[in-house]
């Protein structure tokens, strides 16, 4: 892994996995998908992409998980498929959100990005270990990589790289 690897987000296959067909790699990417992950993985056709993946922040089924971190940021990741390179690059789009209303809208007049984006949030609290002594103790931990990671470990397995995209064409 070089330095722009780290850079853009980029995760290449081990040595020695034969990349597998475009339409395997859509597959494991949509299997990523489970009733219990915070997040989806659809079809990308409306964004002009091939699938997204994204936060299931907007379902009232999420509201009070994402509600517990005061999420204020959404994010989705676009992928396309590049077969040529072996190759799904993506990209994240940020929005900023406000949960004023008790549910979370997208803020028409907000912050927009576009590139890599990471975080990472705990929740702490103060309690007491098992001699009673007084300790911070993780709640929860929210993390961007909770939507990215199993998406590239798919992509990967099947011995195709995972390129992050930032700048330039998806």
């Amino acid at each position: 892994m070089g330095i722009f690897d780290w850079f853009t987000g980029t995760k290449r296959p081990e040595d020695g996995v034969v990349p597998r067909s475009p339409q395997e790699v859509y597959q494991a990417l949509l299997t990523v998908n489970r009733p219990t992950a915070p997040f989806v993985v659809r079809d990308g056709s409306p964004e002009g992409v091939d699938l997204v993946s994204e936060w299931r922040i907007m379902e009232s089924a999420w509201y009070e998980y994402f509600k517990t971190f005061s999420v204020t940021k959404t994010y989705k990741v676009l992928m396309r498929i590049n077969p040529p390179d072996n190759e799904v690059r993506s990209t994240d789009h940020v929005w900023e959100i406000d949960w004023t209303k008790g549910f979370p809208e997208i803020k028409q007049e907000a912050e927009f990005g576009r590139g890599q984006a990471k975080k990472v949030e705990r929740l702490w609290r103060l309690g007491r270990d098992k001699n009673g002594k007084l300790e911070l103790q993780e709640r929860a931990t929210f993390s961007s990589g909770e939507l990215k990671s199993p998406l590239q470990d798919a992509v990967t397995g099947l011995g195709w790289t995972w390129r992050g995209v930032s700048i330039g064409k998806l």
